[in-house]
């Protein structure tokens, strides 16, 4: 929460004020943020200043772990967070390669676990990891990422935190995520909360500890309409203490995680927060 509520004062005192195309708003904008999360000793970085909603969030990373390509499937999960990208986005409605109601494209986990070479060719960078990992392998490339240029125009949306380097030394297992652009009021609780479980679940199913985040975020902003909720409700509250994630520990596999898993799996103990920020949401 300490390294949270400083970024977003950070934005509040020294933002710059940025008009984005895309949404048509303005973003009080800083460039560059570094944030950690410390998963080996349970210091689950769930925002506590506003309810947040880490059910959502856990989700959502599910979906991509799995490669869903469809709003439908990630509500069927548990979140509706792709719901608007993929019906009411103008220019991916507009779009030849949507391929109807609830299509996203080849967004997120689609990239991650088919990665689309020029030849037409597709690459689970996600399954070639565990393997790795699973064998105690780390050649200093076990890269997860959903950043594929060569696709932009088959996808709703880029991905906005595109990019997960696990490292292994000795049985700790280490995450690098970076993150091209951050929506912090409504996104980053969800990102902290993403980091920490891919860390979490990624140590688990390779059969190593679990050890730290470290999350960068180069363009972090407070979108115009964002900013009076900011600055006049959530940034006056007092912070309470972290939570405890908890992960169930019969998952095992990637085909765990990929076939029975559901919310149920996860639990979250002694999560006190103030009330909910109805921040607005830009498509």
């Amino acid at each position: 929460m300490k390294q949270y509520l400083e970024l977003c004062q950070r934005i509040v005192d020294e933002g710059v004020w940025v008009d984005n195309k895309r949404t048509g708003k303005r973003c009080l904008t800083v460039i560059n943020a570094d944030l950690s999360y410390d998963v080996e000793n349970g210091i689950f970085p769930l925002v506590t200043t506003r309810k947040s909603f880490w059910k959502a969030a856990v989700a959502e990373m599910i979906g991509y772990l799995r490669g869903y390509s469809s709003a439908a499937d990630f509500r069927r999960i548990g979140t509706k967070t792709w719901d608007a990208n993929a019906n009411k986005n103008a220019q991916w409605l507009a779009n030849p390669h949507r391929k109807g109601v609830d299509d996203i494209g080849e967004a997120y986990g689609v990239v991650g676990r088919g990665w689309r070479t020029p030849e037409g060719q597709r690459i689970d960078l996600l399954a070639q990891i565990v393997d790795d990992l699973s064998q105690g392998i780390d050649n200093r490339g076990e890269i997860l990422t959903f950043y594929n240029p060569g696709v932009f125009d088959r996808a709703c949306l880029r991905p906005c935190m595109y990019s997960h380097h696990f490292s292994l030394l000795g049985d700790t297992l280490y995450l690098n995520s970076t993150q091209r652009s951050c929506d912090v009021p409504l996104g980053l609780n969800f990102n902290m909360v993403q980091a920490y479980f891919l860390l979490a679940i990624m140590a688990q199913i390779t059969d190593h500890k679990p050890g730290k985040v470290f999350h960068k975020i180069v363009n972090a902003h407070i979108y115009a309409d964002q900013l009076p909720l900011m600055q006049d409700v959530q940034l006056k509250r007092t912070p309470y203490p972290s939570p405890t994630f908890i992960i169930n520990s019969n998952i095992k596999t990637l085909h765990d995680l990929e076939s029975w898993v559901s919310l149920d799996d996860f639990k979250v103990e002694g999560y006190q927060h103030h009330q909910p920020i109805q921040y607005p949401f830009s498509v």
